[in-house]
């Protein structure tokens, strides 16, 4: 019997089975589109990315019938949320973490919640990519949607309930939202009296990797699954990332890519909130009981996929067509040699320690000789120094990503 993987990223989707001695059986992938409907918007359809999460679960389940499918669980960016009502129909878009909603209840916020408070509550410092300001913003500018909606489900729990879990959200995505109580592992009375939200509008939390329900069994045909087939609890997706690649001690980290490229550490216990409040590091729960984690992250495939949308977007197409990876083609064209083109990627809202929400993406160094690999060559260079900047800056303060 197999194991299913299934994890939604913020521009696609992958579901992945795997033998129980950890062999990959079978691997598919669907990428879906960041909708901006407006200048500083930025939302998932989620009807969209749930029909593609179900064509990527049924061409993995086809592949396995020699060694069917027992289990699932799922991985999912963090931060945003999707309304859905009790008889699991979705009730709007998911606005995701850099869209500029909400922005306009952080000097309020900040008033009662310093980011000390927070900290000792929550473990993030107050920033409006977290899910409490986007629920403060539906909730004044779209009372009916707020009101309609029985849970706002974070994206892991929504593809669990999608597919016949109970509405059930792990701690590392539950603390996405900067809602959650890190020590009491529940959602907290004290912030969502302060932002003004209901509890009963949030899912149940548990610990990753328990039970949460069975694949429905209409949905277990549609998709090909064997009937009964397990959903257990997943998590934020560099967590789940974490744990695939054995970062579960402290002492160890993990240097994942994807929308965003992220380093992630695994600590025993929570550190100093001073020390890790000045650098803008967060403290969230591990997938794996009792251990934590923090997140050094900045752009990073957003800004390729934005090359590649804006230089290469006809050959883009025919690729797909021909069912070809044009990123062969697009890395062909990269030197060995250093790009001359210093690219700052502050395309979006940054990571830490500033989170700039204000700045915008730089090329320095075009001239006529300048190629497309040229560029290409100098924004990999650039997400990658501005994350050695942050990683440097840490170790001159006495602080290793390994403490």
């Amino acid at each position: 019997m197999s194991l299913l993987g299934i994890d939604v990223g913020t521009t696609g989707c992958k579901a992945a089975a795997f033998s129980e001695d950890g062999r990959i059986l079978a691997l598919h992938y669907e990428e879906h589109q960041i909708h901006k409907p407006k200048p500083g918007w930025a939302e998932l359809d989620p009807q969209e990315v749930w029909d593609k999460v179900k064509i990527a679960i049924k061409n993995v389940a086809l592949e396995c019938t020699h060694d069917p499918i027992k289990a699932l669980s799922v991985s999912s960016l963090g931060e945003a949320v999707v309304p859905v009502t009790k008889d699991r129909r979705m009730l709007g878009s998911s606005i995701l973490f850099f869209d500029k909603r909400g922005e306009e209840f952080i000097t309020d916020l900040r008033g009662q919640l310093n980011d000390e408070k927070l900290y000792a509550i929550n473990g993030n410092t107050l920033g409006n990519q977290y899910s409490i300001t986007k629920l403060m913003w539906i909730k004044r500018h779209q009372p009916d949607l707020y009101e309609q909606a029985d849970k706002f489900l974070l994206w892991s729990s929504f593809i669990a309930y999608m597919l016949g879990a109970e509405p059930i959200v792990d701690h590392s995505l539950a603390n996405r939202t900067s809602l959650f109580d890190l020590d009491q592992k529940d959602w907290s009375d004290e912030l969502l009296g302060i932002a003004h939200l209901d509890r009963s509008k949030l899912p149940v939390t548990a610990q990753s990797g328990v039970k949460i329900g069975s694949v429905s069994a209409h949905l277990a045909d549609e998709l090909s699954l064997p009937p009964g087939v397990a959903i257990t609890n997943g998590a934020h997706d560099q967590n789940a990332s974490a744990v695939g690649c054995g970062v579960i001690q402290p002492g160890r980290a993990v240097y994942s890519m994807g929308t965003f490229i992220c380093i992630t550490p695994a600590f025993e216990n929570r550190l100093d909130p001073s020390t890790m409040i000045k650098r803008g590091l967060n403290t969230e729960h591990h997938a794996v009981p009792n251990k934590y984690v923090c997140f050094i992250y900045n752009q990073g495939g957003s800004i390729v996929n934005w090359f590649r949308n804006t230089f290469a977007a006809h050959e883009y197409q025919q690729a797909v067509s021909a069912g070809e990876d044009i990123y062969d083609l697009l890395f062909h064209e990269i030197s060995q040699d250093l790009s001359r083109v210093i690219v700052l990627p502050h395309f979006t809202l940054t990571g830490p320690p500033d989170f700039i929400s204000d700045s915008s993406g730089v090329m320095v160094g075009l001239n006529l000789e300048t190629s497309r690999g040229d560029i290409l060559k100098g924004i990999l260079e650039g997400v990658t120094f501005s994350l050695k900047e942050v990683v440097d800056s840490l170790a001159q303060t006495g602080i290793a990503i390994n403490e």
